[in-house]
């Protein structure tokens, strides 16, 4: 099995570099990956494996399902293609794209030359940054009777991890939320007659520095992000109209919701203090779609909570494994898993069925953030693909493990239910 999965790959390799290279150059932000979604169909297509491919998959355009297989087991690649505003692929998800298309076609090629029961599939996910993309997929049902999802993630060699180390297995991130905070006053002449005004400004700043006090009473791992995007037209009148964008971020769901209560009280307050009545929307704003994008007067896109991830015990240590035999060496300390400061609607997913979201260090110059140009420039190298093709070699193998081996499926499974404890 290993050695076709490897062979597979490194067929695959050059084929995938191209349509890597045209997703870096043409980013495209959520929901509208449409050249990516349309190049790799294409691509799939292409291959002549008999794999069933629907375009527009659960309801999204730029969603698509590819599936191989019968009966037995399924396992699920997430493959993620969507780009940042401005800087484009800052985030490296032609990268993410390319490793989970090499981990479905090895998958392919190791299940026809077995003709042993099992599914493999490809998921399109679009919109991660900010759309929300796999948690429109698990409402839709794209993940139901899926046994495994996996997919990696690359990024820069992260400072407290050992300089060996090609990556994390066993690593979590932050559940995350957001919420505006409209409050609302009465506008008066800031000369003449200031005492009839209510100032929607003092309330949205007022919440500003609640939130500071509040810091001091929070967790080490708990984020809290807030900008006021609104706060008056003319500095002759008394704002009356004011507002908070804000981010909460907590090593679960739980506490991230403990905490989102606790800064919706900071609004309350500060609206109960000035006089001012305030409006909660739940959900981010984090970006607008182009107007005549389809949404109609709601171009303003709200994201729903994204989870913390919960990293599958028996997936990471088969990926930890066989990396190792490529001489790769991943953290995967299960005792003490690696909290990540980000944030994915693949955390979703881990609450849905045993998931896999691997972290793998790419080159990058002066060891590069996410979400910049360095990161976005080293996206596009051979060094980074070659390191993703690797990768998927590790994702194949530990999906592989789901469809073939029952005791390993059991246990996956066993692993899943007994973190449903801790949640």
């Amino acid at each position: 099995m290993e050695d076709t999965v490897s062979r597979s790959v490194d067929q695959a390799s050059p084929s995938l570099r191209d349509l890597s290279i045209k997703i870096h150059e043409n980013p495209e932000l959520n929901y509208a990956e449409h050249r990516a979604h349309s190049e790799i169909c294409n691509f799939l297509t292409s291959q002549g494996l008999n794999i069933t491919i629907t375009p527009k998959a659960y309801g999204l355009d730029t969603s698509f399902l590819a599936e191989y297989g019968q009966g037995g087991r399924v396992v699920t690649f997430c493959a993620e293609y969507d780009a940042l505003p401005k800087i484009g692929h800052g985030c490296g998800h032609n990268l993410i794209a390319v490793t989970s298309i090499a981990a479905f076609l090895a998958s392919v090629a190791v299940l026809k030359e077995s003709n042993t029961p099992g599914r493999v599939r490809l998921l399109g996910c679009p919109a991660e940054e900010g759309g929300g993309g796999k948690i429109k997929l698990i409402n839709a049902g794209a993940f139901t009777g899926t046994d495994a999802a996996l997919m990696s993630h690359p990024l820069s060699h992260l400072p407290h991890i050992s300089a060996r180390s090609a990556g994390v297995a066993y690593g979590t991130c932050l559940a995350a939320v957001g919420f505006s905070a409209r409050f609302n006053g009465k506008p008066a002449h800031a000369g003449q007659t200031p005492w009839l005004g209510l100032n929607a400004l003092d309330a949205a700043s007022l919440t500003y520095s609640a939130v500071g006090l509040l810091r001091q009473h929070i967790k080490p791992t708990d984020r809290i992000g807030i900008i006021l995007p609104e706060g008056g037209a003319a500095t002759n009148i008394i704002p009356d109209k004011g507002a908070i964008e804000c981010t909460v971020r907590s090593a679960t769901l739980n506490d991230m919701q403990s905490l989102r209560t606790k800064v919706e009280n900071c609004c309350r307050g500060a609206a109960l203090a000035t006089g001012c009545t305030v409006d909660i929307v739940p959900g981010w704003v984090l970006f607008l779609l182009p107007i005549g994008s389809g949404s109609g007067d709601a171009n303003i896109v709200r994201m729903d909570a994204y989870a913390d991830i919960r990293p599958n015990d028996s997936l990471c240590s088969e990926f930890t494994r066989y990396m190792g035999t490529l001489g790769r060496e991943y953290y995967c300390d299960l005792q003490l898993k690696d909290v990540g400061t980000f944030s994915t609607d693949m955390g979703n997913v881990s609450y849905e069925v045993p998931s896999f979201h691997g972290l793998h260090f790419i080159p990058t110059p002066g060891g590069t953030a996410m979400h910049t140009e360095g990161f976005r420039d080293a996206a596009k190298t051979q060094e980074a693909h070659d390191v993703c093709m690797g990768v998927a070699k590790g994702l194949a193998v530990a999906g592989l493990r789901v469809l073939f081996d029952d005791g390993f499926a059991a246990q996956a499974k066993a692993d899943f239910e007994q973190d449903r404890k801790f949640r």
